[in-house]
């Protein structure tokens, strides 16, 4: 049984993966009762993003005549007393970046110890982790006063890289099914989920499940072997397919009732159920090569923030140990 066949939801003449209790609405489809998928809602988390990443750079380019400045030159700028890595503003930027440093370390923690349940669900962690992260970068050269020497200057190329790949480390941790708790959802339990999306489609546009199904049917790469590159690739793809098709969505639903009416509110709801559903077909298609490609992530980005961690230690060891340590 290949995988593109596990992905559509079974018609009633050939069930393709029968699960023990019965969902209403198509007649001989079977699936145990649906999860709570999580559907996490981001626009939160990017506003956060967005400010501080915006500060951060407006910091940066109001410094920009006393970065671009050689060290002598530094010395007689009338903002060299704020933006010197020992300054007010350049060692606040360092002590910010060391504590946030810090709190990023407490994510694979909440990973590991299921006793850090109660304090949210794991993606949740990943969202407040990776828009941390994104900060850093923007702190340690505010802190270094855009110079990377000795062996801060090794820390700070290895976080570029963890930063850099933490963004497509989530990005491929949200295309892999979970539920809210950041559990990966069993293929059961994702075909469960696409019948009761298809049965509540079809209870508020009016059409038939079976054509629901037929209409939100999207052809997407399964190839279970094909490199990273190339799943990143596919994985891209069907995002852009599922975007364009979710575009079409009203004009197909209203088509396919023989240009009858449907109520506004129930053809936008449609159209956020179906492109939940396409997003899931997409997945469980996609699913073995993206945790195969998920895991080889894994490996790469773990040396680089280890790199970075040592690098850390030893600046703040040093600065301390120089007796340089509070707005020298």
């Amino acid at each position: 049984m290949n995988q593109g066949n596990l992905a559509r939801v079974a018609p009633p003449s050939a069930p393709r993966l029968p699960t023990p209790a019965r969902l209403t609405g198509i007649p001989g489809r079977s699936a145990t009762a649906a999860p709570v998928v999580s559907r996490r809602t981001s626009a939160g988390v990017n506003w956060v993003t967005l400010v501080i990443v915006v500060t951060l750079v407006v910091i940066n380019v109001a410094g920009a005549p006393y970065y671009a400045r050689s060290l002598g030159e530094r010395v007689r700028h009338p903002l060299h007393a704020l933006l010197r890595p020992s300054g007010l503003v350049g060692q606040s930027a360092g002590i910010i970046a060391f504590v946030v440093f810090v709190f990023l370390w407490l994510y694979p923690l909440r990973k590991k110890w299921k006793a850090l349940a109660f304090t949210g669900s794991v993606g949740k962690w990943l969202d407040v982790h990776v828009t941390t992260a994104i900060g850093l970068p923007l702190l340690l050269t505010i802190h270094a006063a855009w110079r990377s020497d000795g062996v801060i200057g090794l820390g700070f190329g290895a976080m570029l890289v963890v930063c850099a790949s933490g963004i497509v480390g989530r990005y491929l941790y949200t295309r892999i099914p979970r539920a809210k708790s950041g559990v990966e959802l069993t293929r059961d339990e994702v075909v469960s989920e696409r019948n009761r999306l298809i049965d509540e489609i079809a209870g508020a546009t009016g059409l038939d499940p079976r054509t629901v199904e037929a209409t939100l049917d999207v052809a997407s790469p399964s190839d279970e072997k094909a490199g990273a590159m190339q799943v990143l690739r596919d994985l891209v793809t069907n995002d852009v397919r599922r975007w364009r098709m979710t575009r079409e969505l009203r004009r197909r639903f209203q088509e396919l009732e023989g240009g009858r009416a449907i109520p506004e509110a129930a053809l936008a709801r449609s159209v956020t159920l179906a492109s939940r559903e396409i997003a899931l077909s997409q997945q469980v298609r996609m699913l073995e090569a993206t945790q195969r490609v998920f895991r080889y992530w894994h490996i790469a980005h773990k040396p680089f923030a280890l790199t970075a961690l040592v690098a850390v230690v030893i600046h703040v060891a040093v600065v301390v140990a120089l007796g340089a340590t509070w707005f020298y």
